[in-house]
């Protein structure tokens, strides 16, 4: 069966706007920006013809997506494994130049292939993935056809390259930003992308 799958990333938080780390410790809600990007998202893809939508246990996704649910009545499914990665221990705290570096220091070393690192306390990519192939499956199996999925930053480069068959060290090889969109198309047990982190939707006035 061929699917078409769009995945955004959730809308802005206050987390975002100030630079603390939320991962899967801190359920956080969207702000004033998150709300109109997830309005903005809304405006220009009321009319697809979207079947269901799956969005992580976090709030800050399904308030992403708030607008399809109660006014086009869109099916939607929660799926934790769409959860973001956990920061361990950093996670609810600010940034700060010794949490950059070792923040950078991990982020290089799983760009060497050494996925078996995590913060203290945190995930590791290998363990995230491993989540993820649960929800995957879930999304591939599901009858639907024109799908909507709602997840997070790192979860979202960890999931493309899931999809695409390809390394975790390419994690990074792709963007994203808040209610930016990927566009894949599913046919004969393969992806394709489409669409890569795309705002478009976030460049037009509210309706």
């Amino acid at each position: 069966m061929e699917k078409s799958i769009y995945i955004i990333r959730h809308g802005e938080t206050e987390f975002n706007r100030t630079g603390m780390v939320q991962g899967s410790g801190v359920d956080a809600d969207l702000n004033d920006t998150g709300r109109l990007q997830a309005q903005l998202f809304f405006n220009h893809y009321q009319q697809h013809p979207f079947e269901k939508i799956f969005v992580s246990s976090l709030k800050r996704t399904f308030q992403s997506v708030e607008p399809f649910i109660f006014n086009k009545k869109l099916p939607f499914e929660i799926i934790p494994e769409l959860n973001e990665i956990s920061w361990g221990h950093y996670e609810g705290r600010a940034y700060n130049p010794s949490w950059k570096q070792e923040y950078f220091s991990i982020i290089d070393q799983w760009a060497q292939g050494k996925y078996d690192i995590a913060v203290p306390g945190g995930e590791t990519p290998l363990q995230l993935q491993e989540r993820q192939k649960i929800a995957l499956n879930k999304i591939i199996n599901s009858p639907e056809k024109e799908i909507l999925v709602c997840m997070h930053g790192r979860a979202l480069k960890s999931f493309l390259c899931l999809m695409l068959d390809l390394p975790l060290s390419k994690m990074d090889d792709f963007e994203h930003r808040n209610l930016g969109l990927y566009q894949l198309k599913y046919l004969r047990g393969s992806f394709e992308i489409l669409e890569k982190n795309a705002a478009h939707h976030l460049n037009v006035e509210l309706k």
